[in-house]
């Protein structure tokens, strides 16, 4: 009954949660219905705010109940059993709330309902209209976890709805309707990632953010308030950019880090979602600065502000209604939500683009002329840019919705994602990066000049001579290196990064020099030009370093990528890798508590629990011993760590990186995660390509007989072996002896290659009246040994030997140059952001009369 009850809580809370948003997006809007802004009536007010107040606390008391499932292994509801198992660990099952729709969405209105706390605190005159934007946009998306029917229309998705109400039709509940699973299905492996832990989190938390300046936006709108609202939504813009920006790349560092395709951005659909609104969102960033500053450009901040949460809710809507089918692995399935989620986003559209039209000609137009020498005329251009580019992305991913309208009125579309969607997105996109690199020096150098033809020529010579002189330098040292030519865009994109680079940090130099505070949107620009430069380099320049040298073919069956590309390394014997020496040297599991990978050779798994292994030696990490020989550990056995060690002869440098591979024929057979080596100029990335199938019965000779007495040595083909002794065995072996069994133990040392031993214990038993033997492999030499028969009167003990085919895989490796710029180029876009959203919350210090212009000039940038 205690089970039940969570879930009831947490559905009732939903149900509180939806009803507080109607009260209080109602109270809010009779609030400031026909009055002027800061005259919002305060019963009104009062109630919209105790409402949301009421809907913040159902939120949390959700959550909470929805984490107490998944943690507590309840799986007799639906998404505990779906997302989580009783084996990961606590920092996984977070990633398994936000895993299902329903809790990402949970995790979207709970940011709302902290920003909504905010800005009741400090939004003053705002407060009634803006909050009953927010209030409106909560009771939308708490309807989408409400899981209730309504006149036979199904009204969002339940977190909480049981298996047996899920899956009615399992014959299970046939035969016992109270049938509860013992274990979940898991987190995909994909997932249980950290960055999977702080990456949702982040990008939630950056599009929940762009709905602060649309409420501010809209607000302006109806409140006829249509310039007094940029002030707010500047910094609430930066912020959100900031925060947006940085999930974005989070999330390419993840698939950096955890996918195998070698990169960290493939232009998958869901990936595209996110990345259009950000664009559009740094569009309107600078749209609200142009009007602070020049009193230009309203009309544009106030569609492309409206038009950035349109995009966030239209990106919603391509991964969650399904339409986007088997063209992302980032997509939902459709949970029976997409006729809700496209009125949630006609909803939207429909309101925010009706007041757009409703005032539009009452929104100020600048008469001001702008020339070559305005800087406001740069940053126009660069909003534009950005736009365009989130254009041409948009139309691309939208072609499964423009097949699924068409298919609606019954008419079938043969348009379909580009076959090389890199290649075709990159194309246009890489042009996008060379105009942001150059109108971002351009217009940083510009906006802190006299607009005079002078003062511009001495501003740009230095940055623009050290441009020259740095691209030609780059060009001619690669040309030098023979590997690879510079193509036009890509000197193009140099030539443009540099001098993004260059100028930003010239601009910030002389700023310094002056006394004026440092510039956040120069040290955001300097991180962008790092950016570019980091993906020219990185994506352009990867070389692969595993090429196969042999001349000969792996496998036919292999593709002739992967035959040509990846190296082949069988166990602890060296292979040549270009200036690398590589030696795989084993397979290593994750044991929890213990601080490195641990050889499965020292690990002897336990038949009833695969979770569970018995240490066959001391496992030590450092000095400390954390496992003595014969103690039960928990260990993670879906991940296999295969460690590769790299040495280069000439300089004897060596390090060891630990690939990891999954099984898993759920999801295409191996799930390969790269391991990566860092050094400041380039990282050495390498994943596996194919191992043995480990569900594949291995493949052994006929076993070979060795009789012989202790201190014995046995000659095994290539290895020799000295049986040492034979002791009676223990439960050490997870056997389960009874009282009456007899279990005996051998102790034979292998001495393999350059001098390695190997302790092997095969096991001669008798339980229950009948006789077993219990192999012991030595994985590494390819050797399976058992005890067959014990002789005590002449003291002779038989063993039999088998062989097989020696351990290996097949790796590739490529190394990624200077792909740190991309990743500190990110820390610096972020710093920026944040530093001018600071300034923007500092008031104006009392400044001298002589200084006076300068301040007013500098009040005016982020």
């Amino acid at each position: 009954m205690e089970n039940m009850n969570i879930g009831d809580w947490g559905h009732l809370g939903v149900i509180v949660a939806f009803v507080a948003a109607v009260v209080s997006a109602l109270g809010y809007f009779m609030a400031a219905r026909g009055r002027a802004l800061g005259e919002a009536d305060a019963s009104w007010q009062r109630l919209g705010r105790g409402a949301f107040l009421v809907h913040g606390v159902a939120v949390l008391g959700v959550i909470v109940a929805l984490f107490g499932i998944i943690h507590g292994h309840r799986y007799e509801y639906y998404y505990a059993w779906s997302h989580s198992s009783n084996h990961l660990p606590v920092y996984y099952m977070i990633s398994c709330f936000w895993e299902g729709q329903e809790g990402s969405f949970l995790l979207w209105i709970f940011w709302h309902v902290l920003i909504g706390f905010w800005l009741i605190r400090s939004a003053k005159q705002w407060e009634a209209p803006v909050m009953a934007v927010f209030a409106f946009v909560q009771l939308f998306l708490t309807s989408m976890i409400l899981g209730v029917m309504l006149g036979g229309i199904k009204l969002g998705s339940s977190p909480f709805i049981l298996m047996k109400e899920f899956m009615p039709d399992l014959p299970v509940y046939k035969l016992n309707p109270d049938f509860v699973p013992q274990d979940g299905t898991g987190l995909n492996p994909l997932l249980q990632n950290y960055w999977m832990v702080i990456h949702p989190p982040t990008l939630f938390l950056g599009f929940a953010l762009t709905l602060v300046p649309f409420a501010y936006a809209v607000a302006g709108l109806w409140k006829n308030q249509l310039t007094q609202w940029v002030q707010p939504a500047i910094r609430w813009s930066l912020i959100g950019g900031g925060i947006l920006g940085v999930g974005v790349m989070m999330g390419a560092y993840w698939a950096y880090e955890t996918l195998n395709f070698g990169g960290y951005w493939n232009w998958d659909p869901v990936e595209n979602a996110v990345y259009i609104p950000w664009l559009v969102l740094v569009a309107a960033l600078h749209a609200l600065v142009l009007w602070q500053r020049g009193k230009t450009g309203l009309r544009t901040a106030f569609s492309l502000v409206v038009t950035t949460f349109l995009l966030v809710l239209y990106a919603t809507f391509l991964t969650r209604s399904g339409v986007l089918g088997n063209a992302s692995v980032h997509s939902f399935t459709d949970l029976g939500l997409s006729g809700q989620l496209l009125i949630y986003l006609l909803a939207f559209v429909v309101l925010s683009i009706g007041l757009l039209v409703w005032r539009w000609k009452q929104i100020p137009v600048s008469e001001k002329e702008l020339t070559m020498y305005h800087p406001e005329l740069w940053v126009f251009i660069g909003a534009t840019v950005l736009c365009l580019g989130a254009f041409q992305v948009l139309v691309t991913t939208s072609i499964p919705v423009y097949n699924a309208i068409v298919g609606f009125f019954g008419v079938k579309s043969n348009l379909a994602l580009p076959a090389d969607q890199i290649a075709h997105y990159t194309k246009i996109q890489l042009w996008l990066g060379v105009s942001v690199a150059l109108l971002s020096g351009i217009a940083q150098l510009l906006w802190w000049q006299r607009n005079d033809k002078e003062s511009v020529s001495a501003t740009f010579t230095i940055p623009a001579i050290l441009t020259l002189l740095g691209a030609s330098l780059v060009i001619l040292l690669v040309r030098q290196n023979g590997d690879h030519q510079m193509s036009l865009p890509y000197i193009a994109l140099l030539t443009t990064g540099l001098f993004g680079l260059l100028a930003n940090v010239s601009m910030l130099i002389q700023l310094l020099r002056r006394g004026v505070r440092l510039s956040g949107g120069a040290v955001s620009h300097i991180g962008i030009a790092l950016m570019l430069l980091g993906i020219l380099a990185s994506a352009g320049y990867s070389k692969i370093i595993s090429q196969n040298t042999s001349g000969l073919l792996y496998s036919r069956e292999f593709s002739e990528e992967l035959n040509r590309d990846n190296v082949l390394l069988w166990r602890n014997d060296a292979a040549k890798m270009g200036k690398y020496e590589l030696t795989y040297t084993g397979q290593y599991f994750d044991v929890p508590g213990v601080p490195e990978y641990v050889n499965k050779e020292l690990l002897f798994p336990v038949a009833n629990d695969e979770y569970k292994a018995i240490a066959r030696g001391e496992i030590k990490a450092g000095e400390k011993t954390y496992y003595k020989a014969g103690d039960t550990l928990t260990i993670r056995p879906e991940d296999t760590y295969y460690r590769v060690t790299y040495k280069q002869p000439k300089t004897g440098e060596e390090f060891v990186l630990f690939p990891r591979a999954q099984a898993n024929e759920e999801m295409g057979g191996l799930l390969a995660s790269p391991d990566i080596k860092l050094f400041w100029d380039h990282d050495i990335y390498s994943h596996i390509s194919s191992v043995p199938d480990p569900n594949k019965e291995k493949d052994w000779s006929e076993a070979k007989q060795f009789t012989v007495a202790m201190n014995d040595t046995l000659f095994l083909n290539d290895y020799f072996a000295v049986f040492k002794n034979a002791e009676p065995a223990h439960n050490t072996a997870g056997l389960g002896l009874a009282k009456d069994d007899i279990a005996v133990q051998g102790d034979i040392i292998v001495y393999g290659e350059k001098g390695r031993q190997y302790h092997v214990h095969p096991v001669f038993l008798v339980k229950n009246g009948l006789v077993g033997r219990v192999a012991d492999e030595v994985e590494d030499l390819g050797l399976r040994i058992t005890l067959d028969n014990i002789d005590p009167q002449k003291g002779k003990f038989t063993f039999g030997v088998a062989t097989t085919q020696k351990d290996y895989i097949i790796l590739k490796a490529m190394e990624k140059p200077f792909i740190n710029l991309l990743w500190s180029g990110t820390l610096l876009m972020g710093l920026g952001f944040g530093i001018a959203v600071v300034q923007r919350g500092r008031k104006p210090r009392p400044v001298p009369a002589g200084k006076a212009s300068r301040a007013a000039k500098q009040a005016q940038v982020a």
